[in-house]
Parts: structure tokens; sequence; C-alpha cells
């Protein structure tokens, strides 16, 4: 069980190269520009969070910070809202979705600042 936070990250990781290929090659001329550039901040965002979730998971897995594999899973929430929201926005143009992307923003920022907090708590 100790390692699902590691094997969480490495399956976003690999979503997100998923998503960005995806995007580059199967979307590039079935969506708007906008609409592709909504995605690509989608994946991009899902890449970056990813690496964070394995960070995460190397922290927790040394011990030396008890709050980062909480911080790990805050991520998660995060690349499901924010990159979630983005994909689904630009393949379905349903604008209400894009009221919901802050909310995994925030989710990122958490994740972010009780890594930083725990950090310097242990």
């Amino acid at each position: 069980m100790k390692h699902v936070l590691l094997a969480a990250g490495a399956i976003n990781a690999a979503l997100a190269v998923g998503a960005g290929a995806f995007g580059a090659h199967g979307l590039r001329e079935r969506l708007a520009p906008r609409a592709l550039e909504i995605f690509e901040t989608g994946a991009r965002y899902h890449m970056y969070h990813a690496l964070g979730m394995l960070l995460c998971a190397a922290i927790a897995a040394g011990g030396g910070i008890a709050g980062a594999r909480t911080a790990g899973w805050i991520l998660q929430a995060g690349i499901v809202i924010f990159s979630g929201s983005l994909y689904a926005l630009a393949l379905t143009d349903v604008k209400v979705l894009g009221a919901i992307t802050p909310i995994g923003g925030l989710a990122f920022l958490v994740g972010w600042v009780w890594l930083a907090v725990s950090a310097l708590r242990s």
C-alpha cells in the first residue's frame, strides 16, 4: 500500500504523455486553435503535477516528511479537477467547465504549500 502514490504518479505521467500526443496528433485538425491550446494546458499541468506526485512519493518513502503523502494525493485531486476540466472543456466546448478549473488550481497550490509546511515542520 505504501507505493500506491508512486504508482498513481507514474500512471498520471503516462496519461499526460498520452494526452499530449493525442492533442498534438489526434486533435490538431479537429479542434479550433483556442480549444487545442486549452487541451495542451491541461496536458502540461497534468505532467507537472504527476512529477510532483512522484516527488511526494519518493519523499514519503524516505520517511522524512510526514505530510508528503497527503500533499501527493492533494496534487492528484488537482490533476483530476484542473486537467480533467480543461480536457472536457476543450473537447465539448461546455463553458461551465471552465468555472471548475480554478478549484483544481487551488488544489495544486494547497498540495505544494502542504508539502512545504510539512517539510518545515519535520
